[in-house]
């Protein structure tokens, strides 16, 4: 038996499997018959998941009410999808034939928690017996080739609703109660050979939702799914549609991206269809930009590598929060200041000042990304300091040093920790050894002074009131000088105590003009 044969059968045999028609080990006999048992076991095992999820005492509520009301009720998309994986269900998105007010008398009857998400697009959100759950009608939206959103225009049938979904995988749905799969584009086979497609042309999908693009790039990162040729090249066409959509759509599809496991796949997916151009053309802008060495590696291979670093540096010390999209936008973009200062100089190449150079690209670049004014704060100061510490294994900091070192990273020392020793990627493994041990000695020694002298709260022994007091002066720019004089002193000899400090403070007094 081909492969394609095992798979057309595999998924008849689900199909009929999960509707009950026949038990699954039917379902189990086709795999062992099969060819290709390892690749097909899983939508074995998959088919007790669902039918566990069927029977939760909210989602058979849920059935039996909508059914008794004459309206079909479905499970539908991600959790069906990741259920038939083997991956955790953690949201329950539900379609039905009842209109939203429909929907909404039916759920009355079962609980009082519930609320509006996005009535005027059929989602009316519940809580039931202690789930969460979103139900929409079913849906036959038309769109305009230049507008970014659908004339939303409510459908009659599952088969209507799924065809206009985004993916095959993502066109499934479980009827309740009756337990039948309903699989309009072939998503089960497409879900066994681990492939992302279009359940029409996707040159029709990615003109009616640009932003499909990206969610191909987050599924084939998210799921490790290849992507089918003929939507890679109908990404390539199309590329330029993406502009119509939000930033702000852009934005948090990004987020997913690079809070996946590994979203590497789908940042390379990005850069090649030329999707990345239109967003973060920095990224795409370090493939041709070669290391601070010329030799085997470019500054996009090396960025990439750096976040594929840090996020096992973020598993690996438990970091919260975890994914850490700051760190994660750090990492990926700390060297886009590289391109603008590349200089050759005596036969090699510089790049003086990029983190600099750097840190204001990625404010620029964020900030038309409609990224808070928070995040964008935190990015830029980790990539304004990713270098900071390069050179501490070739002469130790003062403990002045670290002192500054612990103060400029203030709430970031964390993901500057990660971020810095993921940005080593030499091959030179004496050069990397090195490294890594002079990265262990100051963190070794920051956490001494911490101990010691508090560190994460480094500020001068008087405040500004005790300044105004001991030099009775009014408020105005010289306390400000005088507290930074102050705060000098302190990161330069650490904790002196209140009476050394007023009197250092009053010999710098003094000499003031």
């Amino acid at each position: 038996m081909t492969y394609r044969k095992c798979r057309a059968r595999l998924r008849k045999s689900a199909e009929q499997s999960v509707a009950g028609c026949c038990q699954p080990p039917l379902l189990a006999r086709e795999v062992r018959h099969c060819r290709y048992p390892r690749e097909m076991q899983p939508l074995a095992e998959s088919l007790a998941t669902l039918r566990a999820i069927s029977q939760s005492k909210p989602v058979s509520e849920l059935a039996q009410a909508f059914e008794a009301a004459g309206h079909e009720f479905a499970l539908v998309g991600g959790p069906v999808r990741d259920a038939m994986l083997g991956r955790p269900v953690t949201d329950l998105d539900f379609t039905t034939s009842a209109r939203p007010d429909e929907t909404r008398a039916i759920l009355e009857q079962l609980t009082e928690s519930i609320w509006d998400v996005g009535r005027d697009f059929g989602t009316i959100a519940a809580r039931v017996h202690g789930e969460q759950v979103e139900i929409t009608t079913y849906r036959a939206d038309s769109y305009q080739s230049d507008s970014r959103k659908p004339e939303v225009k409510f459908g009659d049938t599952i088969e209507g609703d799924l065809v206009r979904r985004d993916f095959t995988i993502n066109a499934l749905a479980l009827m309740l109660p009756s337990l039948r799969l309903v699989d309009v584009a072939h998503g089960v086979e497409d879900l066994l050979a681990r492939r992302i497609a279009t359940p029409g042309a996707p040159e029709m999908s990615f003109t009616d939702d640009p932003l499909r693009m990206m969610r191909a790039a987050r599924f084939s990162s998210q799921l490790e799914f290849e992507v089918a040729p003929e939507v890679r090249t109908a990404m390539v066409d199309l590329a330029e549609r993406l502009d119509i959509i939000s930033a702000e759509r852009v934005r948090d599809e990004l987020v997913k991206l690079i809070s996946t496991d590994n979203p590497v796949p789908g940042l390379r997916l990005l850069v090649d269809t030329g999707l990345a151009s239109r967003f973060l053309p920095e990224l795409t802008e370090l493939i041709a930009t070669q290391d601070d060495h010329g030799r085997h590696k470019d500054v996009y291979e090396h960025s990439l590598t750096v976040l594929r670093q840090a996020i096992e540096l973020e598993n690996a010390r438990k970091h919260a929060p975890s994914p850490d999209v700051v760190l994660r936008l750090a990492a990926l973009l700390h060297d886009i200041g590289k391109p603008a200062t590349r200089r050759f100089e005596r036969g090699g190449v510089t790049f003086h000042h990029h983190d600099v150079v750097g840190a204001k690209l990625v404010k620029k670049r964020l900030r038309e990304l409609r990224f808070d004014n928070d995040t964008i704060k935190r990015v830029a100061r980790l990539v304004e300091l990713h270098l900071r510490f390069f050179g501490y294994s070739d002469q130790q900091w003062s403990d002045s040093a670290v002192r500054r070192y612990v103060r400029d990273a203030g709430d970031e020392l964390a993901q500057l920790h990660i971020l810095t020793r993921a940005d080593v990627t030499t091959r030179n493994r004496r050069k990397a050894e090195r490294l890594e041990h002079a990265y262990d000695d100051i963190e070794r020694r920051i956490d001494e002074l911490a101990e010691a002298e508090e560190l994460a709260a480094v500020r001068p022994e008087l405040d500004g009131e005790s300044i105004m007091r001991i030099l009775d002066v009014p408020p105005g720019p010289l306390v400000g000088k005088a507290y930074k004089f102050l705060l000098e002193l302190r990161l330069d000899e650490g904790p002196i105590g209140e009476v050394a400090a007023e009197a250092r403070l009053r010999e710098w007094f003094a000499g003031q003009d």
